[in-house]
């Protein structure tokens, strides 16, 4: 971590606590947008931070970490994009419609605050980026499982603006980047949970069952920071579909196994709103279906794999460091 990723951290992990899980658009959006958060990823040029992918993952995993009620992730990968400061703009998870010329009929499904946003970046039918007014649309109101607004919003004959990127790609990034801190802090929630709490006359922590499921919950949790991190340094490189895939597909994994293992270890408790694991493991678990679910991105690693053959595997594996 270089010095501008630790004064971001520290920046970050401390604004991030204090706004939380209650965070809210209304009361708690301007604090965010004070430090430009939301311009992380937007060059200088355009009035931005001009920070790297590897800056991103520092601020979107302790936006995970803290289960940050706020669309920090979404707000400056749509900035970048479509290279626009000063103004919030989401991203879509999926796009039901046709575009022709530079306009727009259809439907945006799954989009954060997407009644909170000036505009929203959209996967294009025919591919790449596809930036939108939202004031153009009709909004529906949605919720995910973690009770964060996905909006659907229809579109008749709207203007739109293109983009070579992949929104969806980099959106699925954010999300691994933000599921990596949500299994840290769950982890650490569990240990400190398993060290206070006393069964048969000891801590829970000395017993061996435990200590082996604390032990496999650590394993998940650091691969999936391992394959956050190795996504956001090719990305720094430039270009990246093999690495975003497995990382989003490895963070996806670690989910499951992650949150079932924190909650074997609090018991009941665990389920209780009021307690801080509650807000954690609901975003994990709607994080994981978002911008690619376990199907989407094993079939967008194997394809290429089956089509090139099994003699290729190998070298165009390796040829992915090189």
């Amino acid at each position: 971590m270089n010095e501008q990723q630790q004064m971001l951290e520290d920046l970050a992990n401390g604004l991030f606590a204090e706004l939380g899980s209650a965070a809210t658009m209304e009361s708690s959006w301007s604090a965010i947008a004070e430090v430009s958060l939301e311009g992380l990823l937007l060059s200088e040029d355009r009035g931005g931070f001009g920070g790297t992918w590897e800056d991103a993952l520092t601020v979107f995993r302790l936006a995970g970490y803290h289960a940050l009620a706020l669309p920090v992730a979404e707000a400056a990968v749509a900035a970048a994009i479509a290279g626009k400061a000063g103004k919030r703009g989401t991203v879509a998870a999926a796009t039901e419609g046709r575009i022709t010329g530079d306009r727009f009929s259809g439907t945006l499904r799954g989009v954060p605050w997407g009644h909170e946003a000036a505009y929203i970046v959209a996967p294009a039918p025919d591919g790449g980026a596809m930036i939108i007014d939202a004031a153009d649309g009709q909004i529906t109101a949605g919720t995910n499982i973690a009770g964060e607004p996905r909006d659907s919003v229809a579109f008749q004959d709207a203007v739109v603006q293109r983009s070579p990127a992949d929104p969806f790609a980099l959106m699925a990034l954010a999300r691994v980047a933000q599921i990596a801190g949500a299994l840290d802090s769950a982890l650490a929630l569990s240990v400190s949970y398993v060290n206070e709490r006393k069964q048969f006359g000891r801590p829970l922590a000395k017993f061996q069952a435990v200590q082996q499921a604390l032990a496999t919950f650590a394993c998940e949790a650091a691969a999936t920071n391992c394959a956050a991190m190795g996504a956001a340094q090719a990305m720094a490189r430039g270009h990246a579909p093999f690495e975003i895939a497995a990382a989003k597909l490895r963070a996806n994994r670690a989910v499951g196994t992650g949150t079932a293992l924190a909650h074997q270890v609090h018991g009941a408790i665990g389920f209780t709103e009021e307690y801080q694991l509650h807000p954690l493991t609901r975003r994990l678990w709607a994080w994981r279906s978002e911008f690619g679910g376990d199907s989407h991105w094993s079939q967008q690693l194997g394809a290429p794999i089956i089509e090139a053959g099994a003699a290729r595997f190998w070298p165009d594996l390796t040829a992915l460091t090189g």
